[in-house]
């Protein structure tokens, strides 16, 4: 068993998971937002903006990570060059990030939903204007659902890292199948897995008590 080649899978599942994860919500949760904002019950429906936004969105969660991978393979050469495609772990992050955006912006425009009209008016009422809403009601009350959802995001993009093994990228996931599946070192595949369950099970039960300790309304 080579444990040099299991700690390098586990490196790159870590670096593929948090850069992407990061970049897919520097687009997802603002897209999120002005899904919510522009929808009939937001703080400025515009329903042309919410359509085209929403369609956006939509197409992006209908297509499957794997097709994504094959129909971003020019843009990836473009971004990284034609030789990120030769077993690079950074070859997976611009497939991870289209595969999450959406899913996040669907999930971020769910949470601001849930959010109790009566505090928004309260805002308004106030004089706040729809910008400081949005950052100092809309989202500090959404807080504890969109925690829950990162975490559900983050394994999501965990489970997409198993299509590296499509580009000769690596990873946990890719490592476990090629120890247990072309190779004889069961232990080896075993400890993968065993790696990648830590990780989930750290993330969703970190997102949970994060979630629970700041929820208001459990208290």
């Amino acid at each position: 068993m080579n444990w040099n080649n299991i700690l390098e899978a586990f490196k790159d599942t870590l670096l593929m998971t948090t850069i992407s994860t990061l970049i897919a919500y520097v687009l997802g949760l603002p897209i999120g937002v002005l899904l919510y904002v522009t929808s009939k019950k937001g703080l400025k429906p515009n329903p042309i903006i919410n359509t085209i936004l929403g369609t956006i969105v939509n197409i992006f969660r209908s297509i499957p990570c794997l097709i994504l991978i094959i129909i971003l393979i020019p843009l990836t050469n473009f971004v990284f060059g034609k030789g990120s495609w030769s077993g690079n772990w950074y070859s997976m992050i611009v497939p991870l990030v289209f595969a999450s955006f959406a899913f996040i912006a669907r999930m971020v425009e769910q949470s601001l939903s849930e959010v109790n009209l009566g505090v928004i008016e309260a805002a308004k009422s106030l004089g706040a204007s729809n910008w400081q809403i949005i950052i100092s009601v809309l989202l500090v009350e959404a807080k504890p659902s969109l925690i829950s959802g990162f975490a559900v995001t983050v394994v999501s993009i965990i489970g997409y890292t198993s299509f590296a093994g499509y580009i000769a990228s690596g990873g946990l996931i890719v490592e476990a199948f090629n120890l247990g599946y072309y190779g004889t070192q069961k232990l080896g595949m075993w400890i993968c897995i065993l790696f990648v369950v830590i990780i989930v099970q750290v993330i969703q039960e970190g997102g949970l008590l994060i979630s629970k300790r700041i929820d208001k309304r459990r208290k």
